[in-house]
């Protein structure tokens, strides 16, 4: 006797809940919404952009075009028993996905992704949606029948992370897909999140060409401020500026329109009129452009008006499958030899190095990488991400765990949007990376992402226990940095000091024990001492089993010696296990002769020794970094 079942009568109310911006596999994006009968011409023309193969492995058979009937029916759904969901890029639909409720607790299954854009990871993404939504419904299985031909329509069933099983029969493989969340399914969804999100970045920060739309004839302009930059920079791509008459900018060939430049684009950073944006977003995606930097300034900062056109030019970028940085932003650079990117406002970008710095303040950036660049360190790359209309934090969290040139993170916050994702992601990337924070108080205008309002003690929290290193300010994010940038972590609390100068000796030692670190008592040379007195006193303590970490404190004597002191510092540190730190009295930022030269002009490389204004400056810093390594072992 078969199996009797009544379907639930509703009326189909449009949820616009289950409508998702997502990020694809390739790092681009698409948008995610229920079908609508407003989609059947949609529909057909998707249709007909479909090939042979794909038609027959969806329906059996050949079927060169939809009927009415079908189109019709394909595109009225109840949302409840059925239901279909449909992936945009601009006004074309490019996937569907659907069910039809077959049995209590039960719906057949079957998608259909356009060839162009199949391999994107577009039916994984549509299948996690609409599992999510089944479960909304009661459906707690899935059954797809696929012939043994579909190895793709397989594939994306078995690694969705579900308990699946599979059973041959008349020359179809009938697959049914237990719906209830797994560990391995929920593993799925962030491990395909985490690799679309870094490719996204990934493509933004590795152009192969750049177009700089609203560029000024006249220098200081903000356009020509970031064409400028980028050619300073020695950018490895070719660089367009786009001006409406001008021939040529700075001595480069100008284009009148994006569309007018006869070679790809990867790249646009937008410096026009806030008010001419959102057209100009229209001309980038018709002309294939991946991701925009916008520093145009005049959107959600400036009021309600400016918060409306913020949320159209994400809304826009994000339906053509293309990422935002900003508006209202700094810029971009990165600083691999391969790629040479100075899309900033800043003319000041420090050398190659292993940090990665974001900044969600456009206004500070400028600051902020000039103080990077005084104390000597390099960043790999640099994100100051303004309004953040769109790309996020979180984002360049997802790129940075991935990018082998990458080994420190520091970030300069001012709001949360998603505080559960960030810590989540932040515990994971910390166990390799170290990530310090500034995350200053109140969240400015302009800000798209929505945050949660913890009080400063639940965000402290917050960063504890995901391992975040929470610094006060500017300057401890900076004397950190340096310190995670340089020196290899300390495997306790027990610190060394030497020093010619018995009251700075005693002032670094109470420094420690207010910091909760373990001084053993400093080691006074003498104001007289010679270079290798320090080395033979640093040697001894650093051999020492019951020492974690050194710190150096000099004041000079008339004459100084502070070369020589130094460069016997570097050389007995060389190839220590250990940390050292250094505070040469009357020299601001590293000395030189702390320094490890590296393959990058005029950046330190690992094995320098970080040096402070103060010794309690580098004994804060050191216990910072102390208790992060205490938290990852």
């Amino acid at each position: 006797m078969g199996c009797r079942f009544t379907l639930v009568t509703v009326e189909a109310h449009y949820p616009a809940h289950w409508e998702a911006d997502v990020v694809l596999a390739d790092g681009g994006t698409a948008h995610v919404r229920p079908i609508r009968p407003a989609d059947a011409d949609r529909l057909r023309s998707f249709y007909s952009r479909l090939s042979d193969e794909s038609i027959y492995f969806r329906f059996f058979g050949p079927r060169p075009r939809l009927s009415d009937k079908e189109v019709e029916r394909f595109t009225n759904v109840d949302y409840v028993n059925r239901v279909a969901l449909i992936a945009t890029i601009g006004t074309e639909m490019v996937a569907v996905i659907r069910y039809d409720r077959t049995g209590p607790g039960e719906a057949e299954v079957a998608f259909l992704v356009e060839d162009a854009h199949q391999g994107r990871g577009v039916a994984s993404v549509l299948l996690e949606h609409l599992a999510a939504t089944a479960r909304e419904r009661g459906i707690e299985h899935f059954v797809a029948d696929v012939l043994p031909a579909n190895m793709r329509m397989m594939g994306v069933l078995r690694q969705a992370g579900y308990t699946a099983q599979s059973q041959f029969a008349d020359g179809v493989v009938r697959m049914t897909l237990d719906l209830t969340p797994t560990e391995t399914s929920a593993e799925v969804t962030v491990a395909r999140e985490h690799r679309a999100e870094s490719r996204s970045i990934a493509r933004l920060l590795t152009p192969g060409s750049v177009a700089v739309i609203g560029v000024s004839r006249a220098p200081g302009g903000v356009g020509q401020t970031v064409l400028r930059n980028l050619l300073a920079a020695d950018f490895t791509g070719p660089v367009y500026p786009v001006h409406r008459e001008a021939r040529a900018v700075a001595g480069v060939r100008a284009y009148p329109s994006v569309g007018a430049i006869d070679d790809e684009v990867d790249l646009a950073v937008v410096a026009v009129p806030a008010e001419s944006v959102v057209d100009v977003v229209k001309e980038c995606a018709e002309k294939g452009v991946h991701g925009l930097v916008v520093v145009s300034s005049g959107f959600g900062e400036s009021g309600a008006r400016g918060r409306a056109r913020q949320d159209e030019l994400a809304r826009l970028a994000r339906s053509y499958g293309l990422r935002v940085v900003g508006p209202n932003c700094l810029g971009i650079a990165n600083t691999d030899p391969a790629v040479r990117l100075n899309a900033t406002l800043a003319a000041t970008v420090p050398g190659r190095g292993r940090v990665g710095f974001f900044s969600q303040s456009g206004a500070l950036g400028t600051a902020l990488l000039q103080r990077v660049a005084q104390r000597g360190m390099g960043i790999s790359s640099f994100v100051s991400a303004g309004n953040r209309a769109d790309v996020s934090g979180n984002d360049l969290l997802q790129y940075w765990d991935e990018d082998d040139s990458t080994e420190v993170i520091l970030l300069y916050l001012e709001s949360l949007g998603n505080p559960r994702k960030f810590t989540r992601l932040a515990r994971r990337i910390a166990r390799r990376k170290p990530i310090v924070v500034v995350k200053s108080g109140g969240t400015p205008t302009g800000h798209s992402a929505e945050e949660l309002r913890l009080p400063d003690s639940a965000i402290s929290s917050l960063f504890e226990q995901a391992g975040l290193i929470r610094v006060d300010d500017l300057i401890q994010l900076f004397d950190v940095g340096q310190l995670l940038a340089y020196q290899p972590l300390p495997s306790g609390p027990r610190v060394a000091l030497v020093t010619n100068s018995d009251a700075l000796g005693l002032l670094a030692a109470d420094a420690c024990i207010s910091a909760g670190l373990e001084p053993r008592p400093p080691v006074n040379l003498g104001p007289a001492a010679e270079a290798p007195e320090f080395g033979t006193a640093l040697a001894g303590e650093l051999a020492s089993p019951d020492v974690d970490a050194a710190v150096v404190i000099y004041m000079p004597p008339i004459p100084g010696n502070a070369d020589e002191v130094a460069a016997e510092l570097l050389r007995v540190s060389k190839d220590i296990a250990k940390p050292v730190l250094t505070t040469f009295c009357g020299h601001l930022g590293m000395h030189p002769s702390l320094q490890v030269a590296a393959d990058a002009p005029a950046t330190p490389a690992r094995g320098s020794i970080p040096s402070y204004a103060a010794p309690e400056e580098a004994v804060r810093a050191l216990a910072h970094v102390v208790r992060y390594a205490t938290w990852r072992a």
